[in-house]
């Protein structure tokens, strides 16, 4: 350890070692900590530097542990048997260490959540970056404080069934609620479910950030779930996997013959393929061939085996027959002229679907025609 001993004597070490006083050996602790984490080391000096930090930590003294917990917890330089053993003591020991030290494994942390108590649990979720083995296990394990500190933590990765775990566990604690919320990046059955769970001024928040209208945040707190359902997937685009959101639906029993209509009516083809893919447990690009390339039996054929309602059947008809009718241009009103066309096909046929259903499109064709009327007066003013 020739680099160490430049600063550094043998008189130090044995000071650490056999030092009178507790003051003594905090401060030659304190001086070989700083030259450990300061001076660039060979593998040789590595494991000298090791064999001291494990004579630190063994000491008797709280003073010379501390010594070493603050000033190397964020050194690589700390062995992983060491920064297990500081994990272990009192608490102005182990917390530097739980917030910021690299020397633990993912499941070290996950561990220690599990055992640890709500003091440690916080510190862990604390830490600068938090992987999704960590987050699961505070999920399932932490406390309110650990919980909200995760979610409010940037830099901590949720995979979504953790985030759905949260919001079983603390569906009444508006803190941890509020951290969900305020997150950067939710996925949609996520924010789905939170906004009906929070109060007035997070679920403007979400309204804001998360791609929910402020109709869709009413309509989901006064219970009109299908319908606030349709508006989520009308903004879907900030996720690609339609898949795992109807699957989700389904899962919760939400994915029935009024939301696919509903979906179908606003221009949302994917959504209702995958839709019926879920349903009649059949791949989806088979199901889409059955949709779309399978003669006028095969839609019949699919939908009967997603054990959709026959009395709704004309209507799907008509639904798929409007969009082979159409013309897309790849401009900015395609959607919009799709659902001005559906809309009117459902609404001029003999009655199917149920007085809700036809509510819900007549007020949609209201307001696709007021938002039309708007941009009308706008482009005259310009």
């Amino acid at each position: 350890m020739a680099t160490t001993r430049m600063a550094l004597t043998q008189e130090d070490i044995r000071t650490l070692v056999k030092g009178a006083t507790v003051d003594e050996r905090a401060a030659a602790a304190n001086k070989l900590c700083r030259a450990i984490e300061t001076m660039p080391l060979g593998d040789e000096a590595r494991d000298t530097a090791g064999e001291i930090l494990r004579i630190m930590a063994a000491d008797a003294a709280e003073m010379v542990r501390r010594a070493l917990a603050v000033t190397l917890k964020s050194s690589p330089l700390v062995p992983r048997d060491v920064a297990l053993r500081l994990a272990r003591d009192v608490e102005t020991i182990s917390l530097p260490m739980l917030n910021f030290s690299p020397a633990f494994l993912d499941e070290d942390l996950a561990e220690i959540v599990r055992l640890g108590g709500p003091v440690r649990q916080l510190a862990i979720a604390q830490r600068p970056e938090l992987s999704r083995t960590v987050t699961s296990a505070i999920a399932e394990h932490g406390g309110e404080r650990a919980v909200t500190a995760a979610c409010a933590n940037d830099n901590a990765d949720f995979a979504e069934g953790a985030l759905q775990r949260i919001l079983a566990r603390f569906e009444e604690h508006e803190r941890v609620l509020a951290a969900v919320a305020f997150r950067a990046v939710l996925p949609l059955s996520v924010s789905e479910k939170l906004v009906t769970m929070v109060s007035d001024q997070v679920r403007e928040h979400l309204v804001a950030h998360h791609s929910v209208e402020p109709q869709t945040a009413l309509e989901i707190a006064l219970g009109a779930a299908e319908r606030a359902t349709v508006d989520l997937v009308d903004q879907a685009g900030r996720t690609a996997d339609v898949r795992g959101f109807v699957a989700h639906l389904n899962a919760t029993r939400r994915l029935t013959p009024s939301l696919l209509l509903r979906a179908m009516a606003n221009g949302h083809v994917t959504f209702f393929e995958w839709g019926i893919a879920e349903l009649a447990g059949v791949p989806h690009h088979r199901t889409w061939l059955m949709i779309h390339d399978a003669g006028p039996l095969g839609l019949r054929a699919i939908y009967e085996r997603a054990g959709l309602p026959a009395r709704l059947f004309p209507a799907f008809r008509a639904a798929v027959d409007t969009f082979h009718s159409m013309e897309f241009d790849g401009g900015a009103r395609d959607l919009e002229r799709f659902q001005e066309r559906m809309l009117q096909r459902f609404l001029t046929q003999p009655q199917s679907a149920s007085r809700e259903d036809v509510d819900y499109l007549i007020d949609k064709m209201d307001r696709l025609a007021r938002d039309g009327g708007q941009r009308a007066r706008s482009a005259e003013s310009a």
